[in-house]
């Protein structure tokens, strides 16, 4: 067997009412903390009240950043940075979904590593940033337990991913009461976002035995509880289970790697400002098709994660049977079909293609994709 390394956050603390532990786990790296959150949904849900009354209980001094938007821009780090650098904070608190918990992780590294974020984008920062305690009240994007990092450059129309082991949280608390008031079709987009996480990190050709592992079984809770979440957003059970899964996809491809769903969504994300977990579920059965003759063995093992009968099926039929699964959620998941309905023009796809052709991602793609199949998929799906 290969050598391998599998990284994680010192600790993961998870179950419902995990939050009240927030507090106590920052005391322990610092006494000053910048809660970086979005805009307004925190403070709606009671997510940030809970986070400072946490905090206050044990003594931890607290400035809100609450400026970040959806697909954090390098404007948006460099001023978080500006006041965490001007405040002295020691600790940083991610809250909310994956864009306060992206732009809190480039935040961190940023106050310790020399020059601008755009340095980084295709260079590890070496030197590791103040802890982050990660919250996330989505269940999606995994953030809370991975190496990586998207923060979109306004000026060049492309999302940078920042990668690194000095970007994975010290510390990651789930507890699915944050995630309650989702929306229906934010639960969705995320949950198809989790769910992508997993599949890509399974096929990924630089995949590894312990991040399989995680890689099914989160295939096998989500693809089990998204349509529960989504059809009933107070079903708890559903909920943890969501969340869960969607933090142990986080752990396989923050050690595995994503592929061409997630090279060819940043585009999406940069030039049409299409929410990161949409632009993925659009895109994930298509390329599913695509992937599916180059790993059908994957495949087989992903149908069987997602429940399907596999027996007495030849392994090209079993394997056909995970992209059939992957559709019929997609179809109940009561989002956009085609690239045409979230507002993207036919006469970029030739950009898009570029775009995504030139990410580490295609790299990673089981099926050695050239710039034409993906102009094709693209099409397909418009």
């Amino acid at each position: 067997m290969s050598i391998f390394v599998f990284k994680a956050p010192n600790k993961i603390i998870y179950g419902l009412g995990s939050i009240k532990n927030v507090g106590e786990e920052t005391a322990k790296y610092g006494k000053k903390a910048l809660i970086v959150t979005g805009r307004s949904s925190t403070k709606k849900s009671g997510a940030l009240d809970k986070v400072l009354n946490s905090l206050k209980e044990n003594k931890v001094e607290t400035i809100v950043f609450d400026q970040v938007e959806s697909d954090p821009s390098v404007d948006t780090v460099e001023a978080g940075t500006k006041v965490a650098k001007e405040q002295a904070i020691d600790v940083i608190i991610a809250l909310g979904g994956g864009s306060p918990l992206d732009a809190a992780k480039a935040i961190s590294i940023m106050l310790t590593n020399p020059g601008k974020l755009i340095d980084y984008e295709n260079k590890a920062p070496e030197i590791e940033g103040i802890p982050v305690i990660a919250v996330p009240t989505t269940a999606g994007t995994g953030s809370e337990v991975t190496r990586f990092s998207v923060i979109t450059d306004t000026k060049r129309k492309i999302k940078m991913l920042l990668a690194g082991d000095t970007l994975i949280p010290k510390v990651a608390i789930l507890d699915a009461e944050l995630t309650i008031t989702m929306p229906k079709d934010v639960t969705a987009a995320t949950g198809m976002d989790a769910l992508t996480h997993a599949i890509e990190a399974y096929i990924s050709k630089v995949s590894q035995p312990a991040s399989n592992l995680y890689a099914l079984s989160a295939i096998k809770i989500i693809s089990s509880n998204i349509i529960k979440a989504v059809n009933n957003g107070d079903n708890l059970e559903a909920r943890e289970n969501m969340l869960f899964g969607q933090m142990q996809a986080g752990l396989a491809f923050s050690n595995a790697s994503v592929a061409l769903v997630h090279a060819m969504s940043r585009p999406l994300g940069a030039f049409f400002k299409i929410p990161h977990g949409m632009a993925n579920a659009i895109l994930l059965p298509k390329v599913m098709e695509y992937n599916r003759a180059s790993v059908p063995e994957k495949f087989k093992d992903i149908a069987e994660a997602m429940g399907e009968n596999t027996s007495n099926l030849s392994l090209r039929e079993a394997s056909k049977l995970a992209v059939k699964a992957i559709k019929n959620i997609y179809d109940e998941t009561g989002l956009p079909k085609t690239l045409g309905e979230v507002g993207v023009t036919e006469d970029s796809i030739e950009t898009l293609a570029k775009d995504a052709f030139k990410s580490g991602s295609t790299l990673l793609n089981p099926t050695k994709a050239s710039i034409h199949d993906i102009i094709k998929i693209y099409k397909d799906i418009y």
